[in-house]
């Protein structure tokens, strides 16, 4: 599991919904004892992981505010994980944008001047 569950309280500015959602998943993956997620595992880890980031929304909603801010950043906040994040959306967006750029060089319908 590459990321860490890390406080979210006191952070400036507050944790976000997909801060929350990324510690939900970790707790999720660590108890359940999940490496990856299959076909026979999304349903329960979904529901799961919706259940605990709204307790997770509501606690940190009720709780006094920290005195001390955290010790660690979360993960997504690191320009490292957001350097991987980017990498990864630009990665597959031109996967999607140009599903042909695989193919051969030769294998176009272009005609050629010695034909």
């Amino acid at each position: 599991m590459c990321r860490n569950i890390t406080a979210l309280r006191g952070l400036e500015p507050a944790a976000t919904e997909e801060e929350i959602q990324a510690a939900a998943l970790q707790y999720v993956r660590k108890v359940g004892g999940l490496s990856s997620i299959s076909a026979a595992t999304q349903a329960a880890v979904d529901a799961a992981v919706a259940d605990i980031a709204a307790i997770t929304t509501r606690l940190l909603a009720e709780l006094p505010e920290r005195k001390v801010p955290p010790k660690s950043v979360p993960p997504l906040r690191r320009p490292e994980v957001q350097a991987r994040i980017r990498a990864r959306e630009h990665a597959h967006a031109h996967d999607h944008a140009h599903p042909h750029d695989h193919a051969h060089p030769h294998d176009h319908d272009h005609a050629h001047p010695h034909d």
